[in-house]
């Protein structure tokens, strides 16, 4: 086997397969690759949006009401065109689009389903600040030909594969398969992803905690106590850890993958209609929950392991705890023990979600 700085993603992706399944036909290679493609015109775009005038916000809101901006649509139409004539998917699911993706009647179906953040944080590349993809493959599960919404809709235990794609001062894509998490950097002199971080673990000792302080005044009492401990404050002799929050996913996530650290976005009493939080179980939850637990860590809503999670719908939202193993247990303690009123109205949420979806 080459050695570590000549492993090309293709060749690593490969090489993975032909150890896991010898007999495979190498569409879900394939498919990551072409993955890997989308993340290069991406980059390429995002180190040089200022000059080609896609910064800022577009005149068109997504499914959430949420100001599109103009790299949004860029990445989301990049990795849809990049993928859609394969043969390789059944369906696509993305964060900017209100239903399912279907494959065109023109192109044939695959066995596989992408689902998608095209560009989680965004807004931050107005003041130049990193920013991400977020992705997971599941394998199609329907009888019809084509793909459909049951298709999209599969806890993470389902997952054949997830990663995510960091554009920063320099592009890294970090993905699994199930046989742990391996980061690639892209070397924009040969335009290839290379090996440079093999077999990625979360470090047992943790150095940092990621999460929005501003929104303090809405927590729940076992988030406040939760984040007082982390800042060591009750946990006897304990060294605080230092807050780190950048306000994009993926850049929060992977800086904790790779230093130590637990990331938190809670939900909150402030709507009693909506106590789920912002992320998206699908589009966010789902993928990164994977690759923490391939790296030794964990996720969790505050109630239970994210993977264990069936979504109901697209838009589903869940609160996210995410990162050491350790750290997300005593955010659940936490939560156990100072939140009964909050994990009351979040699980019949929840069920409500179930019972309206099923009928």
């Amino acid at each position: 086997m080459p050695s570590a700085a000549l492993m090309t993603i293709e060749r690593h992706i490969l090489e993975a397969q032909k150890e896991a399944a010898p007999q495979a036909t190498g569409v879900l290679t394939q498919l990551l690759y072409d993955i890997a493609l989308s993340a290069k015109i991406i980059a390429r775009e995002t180190t040089r949006a200022g000059l080609v005038n896609i910064l800022g916000s577009a005149d068109t809101k997504n499914v959430y009401g949420e100001q599109q901006q103009k790299l949004d649509i860029f990445a989301n139409d990049v990795i849809f065109k990049m993928n859609d004539h394969t043969g390789r998917l059944c369906v696509m699911a993305s964060e900017e689009n209100e239903d399912i993706i279907p494959i065109p009647e023109r192109f044939e179906c695959g066995k596989y389903v992408l689902v998608y953040d095209p560009l989680d944080g965004s807004s931050n590349v107005d003041v130049n600040v990193s920013v991400g993809t977020i992705f997971g493959i599941f394998r199609k599960i329907s009888n019809g030909p084509r793909g459909a919404l049951e298709d999209v809709l599969q806890a993470g235990r389902s997952i054949a594969a997830a990663g995510y794609i960091v554009y920063g001062p320099s592009t890294m894509m970090v993905y699994t398969v199930g046989d742990g998490v391996h980061g690639f950097t892209l070397d924009p002199s040969v335009g290839e992803f290379i090996l440079s971080h093999e077999n990625i673990k979360i470090p047992a000792k943790s150095k940092y905690y990621s999460v929005n302080q501003g929104n303090e005044k809405y927590w729940t009492p076992g988030v406040r106590h939760y984040v007082k401990w982390l800042q060591g404050i009750y946990g006897e002799g304990s060294k605080p850890l230092s807050q780190r929050y950048i306000g994009s996913l993926v850049a929060d996530f992977h800086r904790n993958m790779l230093n130590g650290g637990v990331y938190v976005y809670p939900g909150d009493l402030n709507d009693p209609n909506d106590p789920c939080g912002k992320l998206r179980l699908l589009f966010e939850a789902i993928p990164l929950g994977y690759i923490a637990e391939q790296a030794g860590g964990a996720a969790s809503d505050g109630d239970m392991p994210v993977l264990d999670i069936v979504p109901h719908k697209l838009q589903q939202r869940v609160p996210l705890f995410i990162g050491n193993s350790e750290l997300v247990n005593k955010a659940n303690q936490f939560i156990r023990d100072y939140d009964r009123e909050w994990l009351e109205i979040y699980r019949t949420h929840r069920d409500q979600q179930k019972l309206v979806n099923r009928e």
